[in-house]
């Protein structure tokens, strides 16, 4: 038996750590701050579509992201930040996901959400070793462009008899299950992602605003819909990175936290208490940021083009 053995050789792990010295180098050089929060914590994610680990007869869960402890740091003053972590998320191991994965998680003050997205771009190129800059889309277009529908203002009918005819292996079952945003990432996954380009980064931002989680919305105009700003990152077809304009205003993330909340009791997940320590914070003040989540296995794995994310880690879920 060899199932003691590590998955990644020694060539990758080699490799990984000289990411991880690369990135260190990086934030130093623009004088970020690297900290470290808890990993576990009293409350939990509260978004429905993040499943967090929690420990037995204990009021604890494991992080499925430093968020809100950042947050915290960035409301009492620390400037602009950065951690590298392990965090967990209970979703099924796989080719791309590991359920214990590392994540970068960092925090520029005073920048843009299209600030970050062009420093994102620049420490992905090196890290990556690209030539080609990056493709930059808008969510709204992608949709137009590729399936002909626009995602802001298709219905729900609209958007199923868009996946039926664009997904025939797709099993749509009782169409009252499928929620408008399970509709477009179904969609985004099977349709427009394979599209990106195999050889750069691919950005796409200004999402519909029922996916903003805990980004700012930008209202809608005469001539465009409400936006959430936030974007996401793709090296070909993966998914890399998550960011956002964060939302600062203490009642809108209340607000959120509590229509999550609503959610995940309305399809009977797990209950999740309220990270009461993140609304004061929010309430002392936070200043204007942008912030981004990057999975740095995933970023590894596409760095030295292994085919699943199981070759870059030491010992993954099966071994751990």
């Amino acid at each position: 038996m060899d199932n003691w053995k590590p998955t990644a050789s020694l060539n990758l792990l080699k490799r990984r750590a000289k990411m991880l010295a690369e990135l260190r180098a990086f934030f130093a050089k623009r004088n970020v701050l690297e900290v470290e929060t808890p990993a576990l914590s009293q409350a939990a994610n509260t978004d429905p579509y993040i499943e967090s680990f929690s420990l037995d007869n204990r009021q604890r869960f494991l992080h499925t992201s430093p968020e809100y402890a950042m947050k915290r740091l960035l409301a009492a003053g620390s400037g602009d930040i950065y951690q590298i972590c392990k965090v967990w998320r209970d979703e099924e191991a796989g080719h791309y996901h590991n359920p214990e994965f590392t994540l970068l998680e960092y925090y520029r003050i005073g920048f843009s959400y299209q600030q970050l997205m062009q420093e994102l771009e620049f420490l992905l190129m090196i890290l990556l070793k690209l030539k080609k800059s990056a493709n930059y889309y808008p969510y709204q277009q992608l949709f137009i462009e590729l399936l002909q529908l626009d995602p802001h203002k298709a219905d729900h009918s609209l958007l199923i008899a868009c996946a039926r005819e664009n997904i025939p292996e797709l099993v749509i079952g009782d169409k009252a299950r499928w929620q408008k945003q399970d509709l477009l990432d179904v969609l985004l996954t099977h349709c427009i992602e394979p599209s990106f380009a195999k050889d750069r980064l691919t950005f796409v931002y200004d999402y519909p605003v029922t996916q903003s989680a805990l980004a700012n919305i930008r209202d809608a105009t005469q001539t465009e819909a409400a936006v959430a700003e936030r974007f996401e990152v793709y090296y070909g077809s993966v998914e890399l990175a998550n960011g956002y304009q964060e939302l600062t205003d203490a009642r809108k993330n209340a607000q959120v936290i509590e229509t999550e909340l609503h959610t995940r009791k309305q399809q009977q997940q797990q209950a999740f208490p309220k990270d009461e320590y993140f609304l004061q914070a929010m309430e002392a003040g936070m200043p204007s940021a942008s912030g981004v989540a990057i999975g740095l296995d995933r970023l590894l794995m596409c760095a030295t083009g292994q085919k699943t994310i199981q070759q870059v880690i030491s010992f993954p879920w099966g071994r751990a």
